[in-house]
C-alpha cells in the first residue's frame, strides 16, 4: 500500500481526523522549509503537502501568491525542492504529497518528473489545473511507481463530472469546500455537508477539505463532515508577518514562527480530534 493509503486507513481505524497542513517549498528558503516540516510533523501533521512555487498560480490567492513570489526570488527550482523531498523522507515517516501545477510536470517530462519525484520519497501529486479528461497518462505512470494522483472537487462540480473525478483520483479526495482561490476564511461554508454527501455517494474514498480553512474553528467544523482538513494560507500568513524581505534575500525570525507553527498546528490537531468534533 501507498504511505497515503495506510495513514487514511489507520485513521479511520482509530476514529481520527488527518491533519494536512501545505507549505510553499523555499519560502523564505529551503532550509527554513525543512525544519518547517519537521516542526509540523512534530506537532501533530498526519500528511504534509510541499507545493512547487509558480510565476502563474491560478487556483491560489494572494498569500500562497506571495509565498511562490519569495521562494522564486530566492533561487528555488524543482530540482532543489527533489531534493528537500529526500533528505525530509530519510527524517519523517509520514506522507508527502507534492502539489504543482502541470507546466513543470509537462517541461520535465512527465515519465522522468514522476520518477523523480517517487525516487524522492513523494507519495502522491495534486495538480489543480489538470483536466481529468487529461489526467489518465499521468495517473498511468503514477500507478507504475505506487504514487496517488489526487484530484479535486469543487461544489460546482456537476455530478457527471464528479463521478469521474471519484473514479480517477487516489488516496483521497480534495474537496475544495468554496469557490473561488486559496485563503483563509472565518467560517465554512453552509452548504459544506451536502457538496460533501454528494461525493460520498460517488467514493468510498476519504474526503479532505481545504480552501479556508483558518484554524481551528473552521478546521473542527470541515472536520465534523470530512476525513481531513488541508489548512494552508493561515501558515503562511504566520510566515509572511514575520519575514522581512531585504535587497538581495528574506530574513525571518525562525525562532518565533517554528514557536507560533507548534502551537498553532497543536491547537488545530486537538480541535479535530473525536471527542471535539460531533
Amino acid at each position: 500500500m501507498n504511505r497515503i493509503d495506510m495513514t487514511f486507513n489507520k485513521l479511520r481505524g482509530e476514529n481520527c481526523k488527518a491533519l494536512i497542513p501545505y507549505l510553499t517549498c523555499g519560502d523564505p528558503s529551503l532550509e527554513f522549509t525543512e525544519q518547517l516540516v519537521l516542526n509540523l510533523v512534530q506537532s501533530g501533521a498526519d500528511i504534509v503537502e510541499l507545493g512547487v512555487p509558480y510565476s502563474d498560480p491560478v487556483a491560489d490567492g494572494p498569500t500562497i501568491q506571495k509565498a511562490s513570489v519569495r521562494a522564486l526570488s530566492n533561487g528555488v527550482t524543482l530540482e532543489k525542492i527533489f531534493s528537500l523531498a529526500g533528505r525530509l523522507r530519510e527524517k519523517v515517516h509520514v506522507p508527502l504529497i507534492m502539489m504543482t501545477y502541470y507546466n513543470p510536470v509537462y517541461v520535465k517530462g512527465i515519465e522522468e518528473f514522476v520518477k523523480r519525484a517517487a525516487s524522492a520519497g513523494i507519495d502522491g501529486l495534486i495538480v489543480p489545473d489538470l483536466p481529468f479528461e487529461e489526467a489518465g497518462l499521468l495517473k498511468e505512470i503514477m500507478d507504475s511507481y505506487n504514487m496517488r494522483l489526487v484530484l479535486l472537487a469543487a461544489p460546482t462540480t456537476t455530478p457527471e463530472r464528479m463521478e469521474r473525478i471519484a473514479g480517477l483520483s487516489q488516496g483521497f479526495i480534495y474537496c475544495v469546500s468554496v469557490t473561488g482561490v486559496t485563503g483563509a476564511r472565518q467560517e465554512v461554508s453552509e452548504r459544506l455537508d451536502s457538496f460533501l454527501d454528494r461525493i460520498r455517494a460517488k467514493t468510498d474514498l476519504p474526503l479532505a477539505v481545504g480552501f479556508g480553512i483558518s484554524g481551528p474553528d473552521t478546521a473542527r467544523q470541515a472536520a465534523e463532515l470530512a476525513d481531513g482538513v488541508i489548512i494552508g494560507s493561515a501558515l503562511i500568513d504566520i510566515i509572511e508577518k514575520n519575514t522581512e524581505q531585504g535587497i538581495t534575500e528574506a530574513k525571518i525570525n525562525s525562532s518565533k514562527v517554528l514557536e507560533e507553527v507548534s502551537s498553532f498546528i497543536s491547537n488545530v490537531k486537538r480541535a479535530i480530534t473525536i471527542e471535539n468534533v460531533s
